[in-house]
């Protein structure tokens, strides 16, 4: 079964720049995409913020980010990796 998503546009007024840049931060570092994290973090402080204010966006980021990550790697750890014989969906597991 596959998932329906709906595209939407996003009214990006109602955030002010420097909001907009640290949400561009975030999802840069989620992303793991030095080259956006790079200019997000020079538009960043072209718009005032400092270095300590880019760090902590950054370091939320990253702790957000490492969860899910975090997750598989206990689930591993648990041994579940052992019920994922009959496929995952990323993979054709009838490939020859």
């Amino acid at each position: 079964m596959q998932a329906e998503f709906e595209m939407r546009e996003v009214d990006m007024d109602k955030l002010s720049p420097v909001e907009r840049e640290l949400v561009a931060i975030g999802a840069s570092v989620a992303s793991n995409c030095i080259p956006c994290v790079t200019y997000h973090m020079a538009k960043a402080k072209k718009l005032g913020l400092s270095d300590a204010q880019i760090m902590e966006a950054i370091e939320l980021a990253d702790k957000v980010r490492q969860v899910p990550a975090r997750a598989v790697l206990e689930a591993v750890q648990r041994g579940a990796a052992d019920g994922a014989a009959g496929g995952c969906g990323c993979a054709d597991s009838e490939a020859k």
